[in-house]
């Protein structure tokens, strides 16, 4: 490709490539091809609330796995807030999954969300310590990780470190 082509022609030879890649069971680094199907996830955000990725039917989900002690994890947050109220008025769901080892850890970063960030851009995440909490998603290879998930409950694709830029994009497709 010219390194002179337009932004928008450029992101679609993107798309085409990964599309290719995920039909033969291959994927660019960060991207990576899942099985297809639905998944479940599901446990109690820190308020009780009860979380089923099953009853996201309708709405593209991106999961983010996370730990407090994670400081790409931590730096990323900014970014998955101003998404998230960005389409708040789209069918759109935000959850963490964090994956530290004291629940005590989590809890506490939790309340200081609460005392910080306004309800708008707050995003619930349940403890993978927990007990009841399922995830057949899988863990991440390295923190952070995300797992994006279609209206139908499908794993879409999976990455592994930093969410790319591209990802952003194609929740747009979803929607």
């Amino acid at each position: 490709m010219h390194p002179s082509a337009p932004a928008d022609q450029i992101l679609r030879d993107r798309r085409q490539w990964l599309r290719l890649f995920t039909a033969f069971g291959l994927a660019p680094a960060g991207a990576l091809a899942t099985r297809p199907g639905p998944v479940e996830l599901s446990g109690s955000t820190p308020d009780g609330r009860r979380f089923r990725l099953s009853e996201q039917t309708g709405r593209v989900v991106l999961v983010f796995y996370w730990s407090t002690g994670c400081a790409v994890c931590r730096d990323k947050m900014g970014e998955l807030r101003a998404n998230l109220a960005g389409w708040a008025s789209q069918p759109f769901t935000l959850i963490g999954v964090n994956v530290d080892s004291r629940l005590q850890d989590f809890l506490d970063h939790d309340t200081l969300v609460r005392q910080t960030i306004a309800p708008a851009r707050r995003f619930d995440s349940l403890w993978a310590g927990q007990p009841g909490f399922i995830d057949t998603l899988g863990m991440p290879a390295r923190l952070p990780g995300a797992c994006l998930i279609d209206k139908q409950g499908r794993l879409v694709e999976r990455y592994s470190g930093r969410v790319p830029a591209e990802a952003w994009d194609r929740i747009a497709e979803l929607l």
